[in-house]
């Protein structure tokens, strides 16, 4: 049986071949879409789990991910699962360990691959049955490599380009149903936003000059490998139930689980506006659905799109 590798690499070569054979009937260089069906491609998607303690900051590649999950971990601090598709950058990291509020979340994509460091050893069977292709440093040791300018564990980083994985120039979000288009009516005027868990605090700030949301991690801008801040067109801030799970930590401490199958609400900030919605995900293969209050589809800015897990 082809792994999910192989089928990546056939599958971009037969997208690729589609194109050519498109551009030559056509003689135009416009559309995307498929002339059988008139739908967009999907896109391929790598997902990477990314420290986020302050030893490793600051990431390096995050500000090319379409989407930006913050999951709260162990003692109340953050970890970040970073979902890569139309740009993916030459380097990623530092990669950490996956947790069980990952594999729910990536349910929503189609077979997407999992970089990670490594998991708790009960975990490991639920990852290996999870509908994804697990990439930990076992798997791909010419992809990871240690940087010399940090302490382990946070300077563990990997090379897409060595999995194989490449840009697609198709958006991981539009997989899931997010629409990128102009803002619904209403909305608050918004300056920013702050989330906070026992051990970590986000704040959101809007900056009309650039178009972006800057973000902030525990009181400090926070910034790019290159000195660059980190910013998000639109961040959502969804209400989630937080609970113990079965897993624990190399310490002992109980790793929480974000369940994000269920409903509720959430902010979406866009344009210097922050609009109440509600948000929807009625199974595990199923993708979440926001709401405005009129009950049409949340729309999004274009750029990257970052979704905090917020504890009710």
């Amino acid at each position: 049986m082809p792994t999910s590798r192989t089928k990546r690499s056939t599958a971009a070569a037969l997208a690729a071949l589609t194109l050519v054979v498109t551009a030559a009937c056509s003689g135009s260089g416009g559309g995307t879409t498929t002339p059988e069906t008139g739908s967009a491609p999907r896109s391929d998607v790598l997902a990477v789990k990314i420290d986020n303690v302050a030893a490793a900051r600051p990431p390096t590649g995050l500000e090319k991910a379409d989407i930006v999950y913050v999951e709260q971990v162990e003692v109340g601090l953050s970890r970040i699962l970073a979902v890569y598709s139309s740009e993916v950058p030459s380097v990623v990291g530092p990669v950490r360990s996956a947790r069980e509020t990952d594999l729910e979340l990536l349910r929503q994509f189609d077979e997407p691959t999992l970089a990670y460091s490594g998991a708790q050893s009960a975990l490991r069977p639920s990852i290996e049955a999870a509908p994804l292709d697990a990439l930990p440093p076992s798997k791909a040791p010419d992809a990871y490599f240690r940087s010399g300018d940090r302490t382990a564990p946070h300077n563990l980083y990997l090379r897409p380009e060595k999995i194989p994985h490449a840009s697609t120039g198709v958006n991981a979000a539009e997989d899931i149903g997010l629409r990128f288009a102009e803002p619904p009516p209403g909305g608050t005027s918004a300056d920013g936003r702050t989330v906070s868990y026992p051990s970590a605090r986000f704040t959101f700030t809007w900056a009309a000059d650039r178009d972006r949301w800057l973000v902030s991690m525990d009181g400090t801008p926070a910034r790019t490998a290159s000195g660059g801040r980190l910013g998000a067109a639109t961040v959502v801030l969804q209400d989630v139930d937080v609970q113990p799970s079965r897993f624990r930590d190399r310490g002992g401490n109980t790793s929480p689980f974000s369940a994000t199958v269920g409903a509720g609400s959430a902010a979406v900030l866009r344009d210097g506006k922050s609009y109440d919605v509600t948000w929807e995900r009625n199974t595990a293969e199923s993708a979440t659905a926001f709401t405005t209050e009129d009950g049409k589809p949340m729309t999004f800015a274009t750029g990257q799109i970052w979704i905090v897990l917020v504890p009710k």
